[in-house]
Order: C-alpha cells, then structure tokens, then sequence
C-alpha cells in the first residue's frame, strides 16, 4: 500500500491496524467531549475532536518512525527520552492554547477550565496513547519479524532437505550397480530379474520420491524390491528376511526413510562377511507408531580406509527435519553384530 505523497510503502496489514487503532481513539474523544455539542455546537465539537487525535497522530508516528528507530533501538536511551517529552510539551501548548480557547471564551459562560488540570489531563492522556503505541509498534515489528524467520527457517529445512535426498539417490545407484555388474561379469540368469526391480525402484525414485510424503505401501515395496536385489547378489549363503506386521494402508511416510537402515546393514555387514552372513529385520505398524528393527552380522575388524557412513548420518539429520520430537533412532555397534532400531510416531496417519 503506498503512502500518498511519498515513495514509502507500507503492508495493508499495518495500514488496518494502525486505522483501527485511531478510528477507537476517535471514538473515544467523541464520547468524551459530546457536551461540547450542545454548549459550544457541533463545530467546535468537531474542531476539538480533530485537533486533539490531529497532534496525537503527529506526536506519535514522529516517535514510532524517527525516535523510536532513530534513538530507542540503537540504545539511545536519554536521547529518546529527552525527545519524547519535548514533543509531549509541543502538544501541550498547542493543545492547551486551544483548550482556552474553547473554555475561556466560547464556552466560559457555562465551563471554567483549570490550567493545572488541563495540563495535567493533556500530558497523561498523551503519555498513555504513545505508550499504547509503541507497544503496538513493537508488537507488529516481532509478529513480522517471526514470520520471517519462519519462512525462512522453512526455506533453509527444504533446502537442506532436498540436499539430503538428492545424497542417496547417487549412494544407492552406486551400490545397486555395482551388484548388477558383479551379475553381468558372471553372465548370471539373474541379471534380467535384477534389472526390472532396478527399472521399479527407478520409477518410484523418479516419480514419487520428490514429494514430501507418499503412501507407506509404496515404500515398503520399494524397500522389498532393494532387499530381493540383495538377496539375488549374495546368493543362498546368506540369511536375509523381513518380517512386516500391521497395514500400511492408507498411512504416509517420507520418501526414502526407510531404505538407509537396510543398506547400511548390505553394505558395511553383509555385504563384507567372507563367511556366512546374515541379516534380520522387522518393521511393525502400530496405531500410534511405526517401529523398525535391523539387525546384521558384521566382521569383527573392519577393513582399512573403508569409506562410508554418508547413509545414517543423512538418515538421522532428515529425520531431524520431518520429525523434530517425534523419533528416536538408536544403534549398537557390538563386536561382530550391529543393530539399529527407528521409531516414528503417528500423527493423523501421517509419519
């Protein structure tokens, strides 16, 4: 909304309260002052209500937008004090001049006016409407001010956030054709097999992962497809299941979520054993939660310069991000087994 004869604009939300604000004071002086109606007429009624919210106005937006910022919030605090009360003392003696004015000749037949008490009246009354304003002024300044953190705190958690996902798809793409060129150097049967999962994995990567929730079916299928892709690389030496108990219908999830857990066990235990290997999961849906379970053997020492890790820590700040106070991720790193258990809490069917 642009100020007439000035550049300055200013929101419309700022304009209704400071209008609303001023239409009540108004409305308060007309009350106050109706006798001047029938003692001095409605001109001079009108001239006093006019010139008495007139000064106010101008005493109070000269300290809401040159004192206030200009003395006040840089710590300035004698000056503003000291500027403040000169321009109280401006009103008064306009004010109180006119007020003679009004009772000493128009109306002195019927009303002897006190200056004491006129002064008196004009400067706590002034006191208490700049007081109301500043508070006012203050108060919209914060309520803007933490809308505007808001948003961008909002700003900055999606950004990250996207940054964090775009961050496994290349970590599983790595892992997964790795697999498959393990399969094609064996010119196994099973590469076929393996590529249409990839090409459904793909598809839900491509066309679902980018929004911020999506059906919990769908992700537990994408979870499934990764670990039948698992189990055709490590063949029949390996001990890999996941049990799932309780419906997923019509319950949402984050993208993506679930699948780090799953590969960090592939890929830092399974996926090293030179022996038998091994991993269990569970993932159980309750009314109020969602609880997932893996568990994994691991070598006892881990190979030198192993690179990794990304995948947790990504896991644990997105989960951050989309479920501040409402999950708990927990791991133990025991001798030759590792575990890492996720719960999320529900909230309307959402996770």
């Amino acid at each position: 909304m642009k100020i007439p004869l000035s550049n300055r604009t200013i929101p419309v939300k700022y304009a209704l309260v400071h209008t609303a604000y001023w239409v009540l004071i108004t409305g308060f002086f007309l009350y106050e002052k109706r006798y001047l109606i029938y003692k001095a007429g409605l001109p001079y009624f009108a001239a006093c209500v006019l010139v008495r919210v007139g000064l106010l106005i101008g005493i109070a937006y000269l300290n809401l937008h040159y004192f206030l910022p200009r003395y006040l919030l840089t710590g300035r605090y004698l000056r503003y004090f000291s500027l403040v009360l000169l321009s109280i003392l401006c009103y008064l003696l306009v004010q109180g001049f006119y007020d003679f004015i009004i009772y000493g000749f128009v109306i002195a037949p019927t009303r002897n006016r006190d200056w004491i008490e006129t002064i008196s009246y004009n400067f706590f009354s002034t006191l208490w409407y700049l007081g109301l304003m500043v508070p006012l002024k203050l108060s919209i300044d914060w309520y803007e001010q933490q809308r505007m953190i808001q948003k961008i705190t909002v700003e900055k958690l999606q950004a990250e956030l996207n940054f964090l996902r775009s961050q496994v798809n290349p970590h599983f793409l790595f892992n997964i054709l790795n697999n498959l060129y393990a399969l094609t150097l064996k010119k196994s049967d099973l590469a076929p097999d393996m590529v249409l999962k990839l090409s459904e994995m793909m598809e839900y990567m491509l066309y679902d992962s980018d929004d911020v929730r999506v059906p919990l079916e769908k992700e537990i299928g994408y979870l499934q497809n990764y670990i039948e892709l698992e189990k055709i690389r490590c063949g029949d030496h390996s001990d890999i299941a996941l049990t799932i108990t309780g419906n997923p219908n019509g319950r949402e999830i984050a993208p993506l979520l679930l699948l780090p857990l799953v590969e960090n066990a592939f890929k830092h235990g399974v996926g090293k054993q030179v022996g038998k290997s091994w991993l269990h999961g569970t993932l159980t849906l309750k009314p109020t939660a969602m609880e997932m379970t893996i568990e994994n053997n691991k070598p006892a020492v881990q190979p030198n310069g192993q690179k990794g890790g990304i995948g947790l820590v990504n896991l644990r700040k997105r989960l951050e991000l989309l479920y501040p106070g409402r999950y708990t991720l927990q791991t133990e790193d025991g001798f030759d087994t590792y575990k890492a258990a996720l719960c999320i809490s529900f909230a309307d069917n959402k996770l």
